[in-house]
C-alpha cells in the first residue's frame, strides 16, 4: 500500500498529539524515562571528580618540584612513565652543516642590532646591569668553567638560552630519554678576553659576536645527568643521542626566527646568536 505525503503527515501529527496527552495525564511515565535515559548529570559529576583529582595531582607535583629545587618537568615523573603510544621518535637533522649554516657575518649583523657596546672586563659588565643579565643560574643547563668569557648576556639572548634549555627538557621527556643538561661553553667576551685569545690564536676574529652579549656556545659532546628525584638509577644515554635531540630543538627555534646557529666542528659546539 502506498501512503501519500498528506496522509503520512496526518498520522505523524496524531502520534505526537497522543504522546503529548499521555505525558500530561501520566507525568510519572516521563520521569521514569528520564531516570533511565538521561546520563548527562552522571557524566558531569564524573567530570567534576576527575577535574578535582587532576588539580590535586598538579598541586602535588608543584610541591615535589619545589622541594627538589628542580623544574616541574624533571620532578613530575621520569620519561619511562610515558606510554609507547605517546613516545616521540628521535630524528635529529639530516646534516648539521646544512641545518645550521649561519656564518659569522650573518650573526655579526644580528649582534650589532641587538647587542651592547663591547665591555673591557668583568667589572665593567657587572656595572652595566641595566644592559646585561647574569645567566649562570638556570636549572635547564650547566655553565662550563669559563676561561675566556664571563656569564652575562643581553636579556633577549638570556631568554633564548633559557627557552632552549626548557625545550630540550621537554623533548627529552616526550622521547623517554633521561633528563640531561647541556653545557654552555662560552658567553660574553670582554675586550680583555679577546686580547688574551689573540695572543694564543692569531685567527681570532676582531668581529667576534661574543663581544656584544648576544651570542653563546653550546657544547654538543658533554652533558650533565639530572638525578632522579626518587633516587632511581637512570639508564645511560650516549652523547650522540642527546646531540640529536638538541639539534631538533635548535632547528625548530631557528626556523621560528628566534636565532642564528652555526655548527662548529673544531670547537665542538653550536654557535648561537639571538635574532
Amino acid at each position: 500500500m502506498i501512503i501519500s505525503k498528506k496522509d503520512y503527515l496526518k498520522g505523524f501529527g496524531c502520534i505526537v498529539l497522543v504522546l503529548a496527552l499521555v505525558r500530561c495525564i501520566f507525568p510519572s511515565v516521563a520521569g521514569s524515562l528520564n531516570e533511565k535515559g538521561d546520563t548527562s548529570q552522571v557524566s558531569a559529576a564524573q567530570t567534576d571528580s576527575l577535574a578535582e583529582k587532576a588539580a590535586e595531582e598538579d598541586s602535588t607535583l608543584e610541591v615535589k618540584a619545589e622541594s627538589k629545587n628542580l623544574p616541574l618537568t624533571a620532578a613530575a615523573s621520569q620519561p619511562e612513565a610515558i606510554s609507547e603510544g605517546d613516545k616521540h621518535p628521535i630524528i635529529g637533522v639530516l646534516s648539521y652543516s646544512k641545518a645550521f649554516p649561519d656564518s659569522n657575518d650573518v650573526q655579526y649583523a644580528a649582534a650589532m642590532q641587538h647587542g651592547v657596546q663591547a665591555v673591557m672586563n668583568r667589572e665593567e659588565a657587572e656595572e652595566r646591569k641595566g644592559e646585561l643579565v647574569y645567566m649562570a643560574a638556570s636549572p635547564y643547563y650547566q655553565v662550563d668553567k669559563l676561561k675566556s668569557s664571563i656569564p652575562y648576556l643581553v636579556p633577549r639572548a638570556a631568554v633564548l638560552l633559557n627557552d632552549i634549555g626548557r625545550n630540550f627538557f621537554d623533548s627529552l621527556y616526550v622521547k623517554r630519554v633521561p633528563f640531561h643538561q647541556f653545557v654552555v661553553t662560552s658567553v660574553l667576551r670582554s675586550q680583555n678576553d679577546l686580547d688574551k685569545l689573540k695572543e694564543v690564536n692569531h685567527n681570532v676574529s676582531e668581529n667576534s659576536c661574543h663581544l656584544y652579549g648576544t651570542t653563546f656556545d653550546i657544547g654538543y659532546n658533554r652533558y650533565k645527568t639530572v638525578s632522579d628525584p626518587d633516587g632511581k638509577p637512570l639508564r645511560e644515554v650516549g652523547n650522540d643521542t642527546l646531540k640529536w635531540v638538541l639539534s631538533e630543538v635548535l632547528r625548530d627555534l631557528r626556523e621560528e626566527g628566534r636565532c642564528y646557529v652555526k655548527y662548529e666542528v673544531k670547537q665542538g659546539c653550536f654557535h648561537v646568536t639571538v635574532r
